[in-house]
């Protein structure tokens, strides 16, 4: 019995010793199942949190949803960029879903108002009721300013403005921008003298209807400060089918001189579809010419003046050099030069008693004579009677 009883507990501790491996290999091979799924569940949670942001679009709040003309409302946003400049608009002809047909054309742009985000792409601000120049139904229509263009609307009555039915979309074919928009291209040194700004606004654009666009018209508006748009139809020349893409270029050309902030704008089907700051630069060689030109223009007016006054000026008769002096000098005494010594008249000289018998020659004269010149032996008349 003692025999074979004291083998067992060695029998029993060896299937302990071998229970650990293999509890610790099926925790492992547990884990190593569950480790892709939870790589998984990771990445499908981040991309999804990615989507969330990139599908996340500005909001805007109305704190009235109707008001008459003359009234105030308090427009409130989020989830736009931070720091950015947005412009607020009252716009007719307009839906959320269809945008502001007939762009900044259709809005109260006089009482529109600006306002930039805070940090976190809030913002709030009042805006004055105002009339839209077309009939609602009307939105608050805001849209980037500078930067990337986005764009959001909020369903607001004017009350007392008349209203009207949309126009109905023509055709089976629907264009929207897929991609945002730029201007490419450069300014000339002709540009620098005053030539009119060119540039291709580029652009790539998808037909989400159900049938093709062929050769579309599209309209391009050019607009400064705070004036309306002046449009211009550019029309594309190829087909879009159904479900497909294309990348379009139009040509985009200011007038001459033009300088300052411009906002382009590309509009299809009644619709705007995106709207492209463009800050053009001064030409300042205009500036250099207009200097150069009020500094020469004087200049030589005065040249031509002066020689008009010289030529114009009565002229005097031209004398000798030493007549000119003799008569600054003014006349001299007839007997002036009679007692000087070795002094002779000129022949011929005018006013002599000689010029008209003819040329003689003038004899010294001395200073005194000889009965009259003083003597040491001639006695005086002083003492004598």
């Amino acid at each position: 019995m003692t025999g074979r009883t004291g083998p067992a507990p060695l029998c029993g501790g060896s299937h302990r010793r071998d229970a650990a491996p293999s509890t610790a290999l099926l925790l492992a091979a547990v884990l190593g199942a569950l480790l892709p799924a939870l790589l998984l569940l990771s990445a499908t949670g981040a991309d999804a949190a990615g989507t969330r942001a990139a599908e996340a679009k500005p909001v805007v709040t109305l704190s009235k949803q109707q008001a008459g003309k003359g009234g105030e409302i308090t427009v409130k946003g989020s989830g736009w960029r931070p720091g950015t400049l947005l412009m607020m608009l009252i716009c007719g002809r307009s839906t959320p879903d269809r945008g502001v047909i007939g762009g900044t054309n259709s809005c109260a742009n006089a009482e529109g108002r600006a306002v930039t985000t805070d940090a976190k792409g809030g913002f709030g601000r009042k805006l004055p009721v105002a009339e839209p120049p077309v009939p609602c139904p009307c939105v608050v229509h805001v849209a980037t300013v500078t930067g990337e263009q986005a764009t959001a609307d909020a369903v607001f009555v004017v009350a007392g403005h008349p209203v009207a039915a949309l126009p109905k979309e023509t055709g089976g074919g629907r264009l929207a921008v897929l991609a945002a928009t730029r201007l490419e291209g450069d300014s000339g040194i002709l540009t620098w003298f005053g030539a009119p700004p060119a540039r291709q606004l580029v652009f790539t654009v998808g037909n989400l209807g159900s049938a093709p666009v062929k050769d579309p018209v599209f309209r391009v508006g050019t607009a400064h400060g705070v004036f309306a748009p002046q449009w211009e139809e550019r029309q594309w020349r190829g087909t879009i089918e159904s479900g497909r893409k294309a990348r379009i270029e139009l040509p985009v050309e200011l007038a001459a001189g033009a300088h300052g902030d411009y906002q382009v704008s590309l509009e299809y089907g009644g619709k705007v579809l995106a709207e492209q700051p463009w800050g053009v630069g001064r030409p300042w060689g205009v500036t250099l010419f207009w200097v150069l030109l009020c500094v020469v223009v004087p200049a030589a007016v005065f040249r031509i003046g002066m020689a008009i006054v010289d030529r114009a000026r009565p002229r005097t008769s031209r004398t000798p050099a030493r007549g000119r002096r003799l008569r600054r000098r003014g006349p001299r005494p007839a007997g002036a030069s009679a007692g000087l010594p070795g002094a002779r008249r000129a022949p011929g000289s005018a006013g002599s008693p000689e010029a008209a018998s003819g040329p003689t020659t003038a004899t010294a004269l001395p200073w005194f004579t000889p009965d009259s010149a003083p003597s040491e032996n001639r006695p005086t008349t002083k003492g004598h009677s």
